[in-house]
């Protein structure tokens, strides 16, 4: 196999909006083409396609796609941007944009907190309080 393995996400006749969309909001990201029913996008140099498929099928919290946040500035305009215009937010990061498709947003220093035998336990209680995660609060937890 020589090219890599992308996810299709199936779209009611929105694919070109939708990829034009999170275009704007991840960086490092471009239309690769785009016709009435297919567009091939790029997000953060990430290969996806989009398909004008129909209303058959809808997404669900099935599949998500995990955004490692380097900071509280990036958590905070990853959050705002996918919430926007209809978005919805959820528990403990996650979150589902205006197409429906979820997202985590998470900070990259989780795995690490949740690691430590003596503040895991609490990281773990503080951030299932939460819906975006704050950085401080869990550090301090």
């Amino acid at each position: 196999m020589t090219l890599p393995i992308h996810p299709c996400l199936w779209f009611d006749g929105t694919a070109g909006e939708a990829a034009r969309y999170y275009c704007s909001v991840f960086p490092d990201s471009r239309i690769l083409s785009e016709n009435p029913m297919v567009v091939n996008f790029e997000l953060n140099g990430r290969t996806f396609m989009g398909l004008n498929g129909g209303p058959q099928f809808s997404f669900n919290e099935a599949v998500s796609f995990v955004v490692t946040c380097a900071d509280q500035d990036e958590i905070d305009h990853y959050w705002t941007h996918l919430t926007a215009d209809g978005g919805r937010e959820g528990n403990c990061g996650w979150l589902k944009d205006k197409y429906g498709l979820s997202w985590q947003i998470v900070p990259a220093v989780l795995p690490k907190l949740l690691g430590d035998p003596v503040r895991g336990p609490r990281v773990m209680e503080a951030f299932r309080k939460m819906k975006k995660f704050d950085i401080e609060a869990l550090t301090n937890a």
